[in-house]
């Protein structure tokens, strides 16, 4: 076998060699993490661009959270903070990636510090022990997020689940008691327990349907339906997830907008598509020149050991 004392090349020289190898190998490494959060991101964004772009236009296609409109009376609109649907997603989203991007690149680094110690640097030689450990802390600090993001919106949770949860029969509910001891005209508390229905776990489809039957039948008879302040948007959203499409003026009145949502959300669509892929091609791309240095290192460094 060869040794380094057969060639002319200094011992120093071929340890500064390795050196530098060593190093781009964790340059390489470093930005394989780098465009492989970034894969992750894209990855995430085809799966949520349609509701951000409609969000950003102000809609929704299923009902997310209760509107209540001033009709239902001050003594009720108390009881709920109404932040808008854009705000809810974005926070969502905030959080996601978060989430995402921290437990990825936590976890490499635990394994990293893990490494330092030997017990676990002599376990972590086996790929697939390796990738457990990074499994499992992954899991770990995901969990951690997931509780303060829990801990940190659960009063507004709380709030909106007790005025519209119910067991058996709508009626049960706490907001349809306050709204009957209001006298809250009919429309409205059909405008308002339409949306309990969608949002009640399940899905009340057929109560729902009931109740948006009812609107659609106020707002080609009832003279006072503008008055009541729903938002067209709400309206579109139960009808959209009812029905699949709009089916009265004050909701078709919204076409033009949801027809350029949809284009949008093409487009996006497109180019995030564009984006995932040439993310993941240079992702594996450095991967594996990143394993090829790394191995190439091992070969000089056991021939210098030698």
């Amino acid at each position: 076998m060869t040794t380094v004392e057969d060639h002319p090349v200094q011992l120093s020289e071929i340890n500064q060699g390795l050196s530098v190898l060593n190093q781009r190998q964790k340059k390489l490494q470093v930005w394989s993490i780098i465009v492989s959060s970034l894969l992750l991101v894209s990855g995430i964004g085809l799966i949520l661009h349609q509701d951000l772009v409609y969000s950003f236009l102000g809609l929704t296609q299923h009902v997310q959270q209760l509107h209540l409109p001033l009709s239902v009376g001050q003594a009720i609109t108390d009881y709920q903070n109404q932040p808008d649907y854009l705000v809810n997603l974005l926070k969502w989203i905030g959080w996601f990636i978060l989430k995402v991007l921290t437990a990825f690149i936590g976890a490499f680094i635990i394994i990293w510090i893990l490494k330092k110690i030997r017990f676990f640097y002599v376990r972590f030689q086996s790929f697939v022990l390796k990738f457990v450990g990074w499994l499992i802390a992954f899991i770990l600090i995901w969990s951690v997020l997931t509780w303060a993001q829990y801990d940190a919106h659960k009063d507004d949770k709380q709030a909106e689940y007790e005025l519209i949860h119910y067991d058996q029969h709508i009626q049960q509910s706490l907001i349809a008691e306050l709204m009957d001891n209001a006298e809250t005209p009919e429309t409205v508390q059909a405008y308002v327990l339409a949306q309990t229905a969608l949002l009640h776990k399940p899905v009340d489809k057929d109560l729902a349907t009931s109740y948006v039957a009812q609107l659609v039948k106020s707002e080609r008879t009832n003279p006072q339906f503008i008055e009541y302040g729903f938002k067209p948007e709400q309206l579109w959203a139960m009808q959209n997830q009812i029905y699949g499409h709009a089916v009265t003026p004050m909701t078709k009145a919204l076409d033009q907008r949801i027809s350029r949502a949809n284009s949008i959300s093409n487009w996006v669509e497109i180019i995030l598509m564009v984006l995932t892929s040439i993310t993941f091609v240079i992702s594996v791309f450095l991967y594996l020149l990143a394993k090829r240095l790394k191995n190439r290192a091992l070969r000089i460094a056991q021939q210098i050991h030698q």
